[in-house]
């Protein structure tokens, strides 16, 4: 079937299902106001016709019965959520798969990064961006390591290979990965940021686990309790002995209030996102998976006594739920009383001396399953996509692809054959305005990123070795350190010039050479810039209207080859194939392009 086709009938069911869930939803709340006020009513009539005991009774009663229709309101309303959320999942889903993903919220473009190597040129992050086409990261480290993978590839084959393995085991779970992503959705708000609460984990306060004070905390709220008891019933202590316990415990409160208050808060601000983090690990831990990459995950989530990451970070959230009763009003009073802060803080201490380390851990395996089932929204969508192979270290350097597409490319995708390897590690592309020079460059550097995260790429066959990616394509001025465009993409130039330099493997991808300077310093400058880059032994693509410059096939016997695109005219009017061809462009649009915004020019 095809995944449109799936995402539209689970999102149809999922919307039956809500509508369903909502029904129930209103009915136990009718149930809950009928609960309180036909049982507060029976309790008055019993308190003032059969006596207390049974007035109190039914009153307890209509207590007991508003709890459990409060617990079931809750959990009908969370499903709902969840219904919703998956509902929504499908959604995009099916726009994603007819190329109306561009509206997508997330666009990753908090990751947007001028000075990276090829981030900005190759449209990983921002509108209409890999990222936003491919995400399903819900949570703040989620996100955060899906730009990684997409920014800085893996030094090692094997972690690429391994990859694969899991991104292709992921696509095939699709109920689990939207389940998966519907538990990071329920949430609803902003996100609190992880560091604060990474920084509390590590952050230990030893004087809150000395057993004196461990004692004290339960002791003394037990006197204080017993005093005001004891004053209340038949005045069996005098007032000022409750009243002297209770500001003994008032001033103890006072000592690293502040710092206490902070510490609290901290985990409190994290409550709901601890649920979701527990929620997600269950679902992760409770999987069963075939793939290493996957299952080495799996076995990280425990702590150092055996305790699934699930359990632990559900006993923290559980924490975080009894803080939040400092929220109430009556909270000061219960606070002095049984020095609630001090329990709080002493339970914390002791989370974070069996658990608190591995946190980080913990949370890191879900943001890096999160970026690799974003990746498996890929595979399930493409399944006619392939995955690449990469070449040993010891093996051919380059890249060979059949039917390469963009594949941000929906709509009138134009694929071509493409080859890239010694001796012909250079390949001159050119061709006139318009006809396809630069996304032919992003379509390359866009599949060797997917590529090195472990992803398929838009092509019916894709080979490769492991090459540092550089790209020169959008270079732009800086007004406040006084820098041209062309000066910019001078600068730009060195980098990649140092970096084929170094014993690395480089693969630069530039678009329009030089294009900010006249035509002999261009071509002067291009020329040598190729040959150099040649003689270094870096692979590339360079985009030129420079027509001279493909005499370099011929000097250098073959080392650098020539790439064209064309255009035709029908019926008056320019038309592009966008089909890449051996050998120099032997056609020009840029008068015609001119004349038709009105300017006469003459032949």
């Amino acid at each position: 079937m095809e995944p449109q086709n799936v995402y539209n009938r689970r999102r149809e069911a999922y919307e039956k299902l809500q509508a369903r869930q909502r029904q129930v939803e209103n009915r136990l709340s009718n149930y809950r106001l009928f609960a309180v006020l036909l049982g507060f009513a029976a309790s008055w009539y019993l308190y003032r016709k059969a006596g207390p005991y049974f007035g109190l009774g039914a009153g307890l009663v209509t207590l007991i019965l508003f709890a459990y229709l409060a617990f079931r309101h809750n959990r009908v309303r969370r499903q709902r959520k969840f219904a919703e959320a998956l509902g929504e999942i499908n959604h995009r889903g099916s726009e994603r798969a007819t190329g109306k993903w561009a509206a997508f919220p997330d666009t990753g473009a908090d990751f947007q990064d001028d000075d990276h190597p090829y981030a900005s040129d190759l449209d990983l992050f921002g509108p209409a961006s890999l990222f936003q086409w491919i995400t399903s990261a819900r949570t703040p480290l989620g996100r955060e390591t899906l730009a990684r993978v997409l920014r800085e590839p893996p030094g090692e084959r094997t972690e690429i290979l391994a990859r694969q393995e899991a991104v292709t085991e992921l696509s095939a779970k699709l109920a689990w990965r939207q389940r998966f992503e519907a538990e990071g959705m329920v949430v609803g708000g902003k996100p609190e940021p992880t560091e604060p609460l990474l920084r509390w984990a590590g952050q230990l306060y030893p004087a809150y686990l000395q057993p004196w004070v461990k004692v004290g905390i339960l002791v003394l709220p037990a006197i204080t309790l017993l005093a005001v008891t004891f004053y209340f019933y038949q005045r069996l202590l005098p007032w000022p002995v409750p009243v002297l316990l209770a500001l003994i415990q008032a001033a103890l409160l006072r000592v690293g209030g502040k710092e206490r208050a902070q510490v609290l808060s901290t985990v409190y601000r994290n409550e709901a996102r601890l649920r979701t983090y527990a929620h997600m690990l269950a679902r992760f831990e409770q999987q069963p998976f075939a793939a290493p990459w996957l299952r080495e995950r799996q076995g990280r989530l425990r702590d150092a006594a055996g305790r699934s990451a699930y359990q632990q970070i559900r006993r923290l959230s559980i924490l975080a739920e009894r803080i939040s009763n400092r929220e109430n009003a009556m909270f000061m009073i219960i606070n002095i009383l049984i020095l609630w802060d001090y329990q709080c803080m002493v339970a914390l201490e002791e989370w974070k001396g069996e658990s608190g380390k591995r946190l980080g851990t913990w949370l890191d395996v879900l943001a890096e399953v999160e970026a690799l089932s974003s990746l498996a929204n890929i595979r399930f969508e493409h399944p006619d996509w392939v995955m690449p192979e990469v070449a040993e270290a010891s093996g051919q350097s380059g890249l060979s692809a059949r039917k390469l597409g963009h594949p941000l490319i929906t709509s009138g995708r134009v694929a071509n054959d493409f080859d890239l390897h010694a001796p012909a590690r250079i390949t001159v592309l050119t061709g006139s305005n318009m006809s396809g020079k630069s996304t032919f460059l992003r379509t390359v550097g866009i599949n060797l990123v997917l590529a090195y995260a472990g992803a398929p790429v838009c092509a019916e066959a894709f080979h490769c070795s492991q090459m540092f990616l550089w790209t020169s394509m959008r270079t732009k001025d800086n007004l406040e350190q006084s820098i041209s465009s062309f000066y910019a993409e001078v600068l730009r130039t060195k980098r990649i010039v140092d970096a084929a330099r170094s014993t690395k493997p480089v693969c630069f991808l530039i678009d329009e050479i030089f294009k900010g300077t006249n035509s002999h310093d261009r071509h002067q400058g291009a020329k040598a810039l190729i040959v150099q880059l040649q003689k270094e032994g870096a692979f590339g693509l360079i985009s030129t209207h420079d027509l001279e410059l493909g005499d370099l096939e011929r000097e250098s016997l073959g080392r650098i080859k020539n790439y064209h695109f064309r255009e035709f005219y029908q019926d008056g009017q320019i038309h592009f194939d966008y089909i890449l061809r051996p050998g120099v462009s032997t056609t020009r649009n840029a008068l015609y392009l001119i004349r038709m915004i009105g300017i006469e020019v003459e032949e």
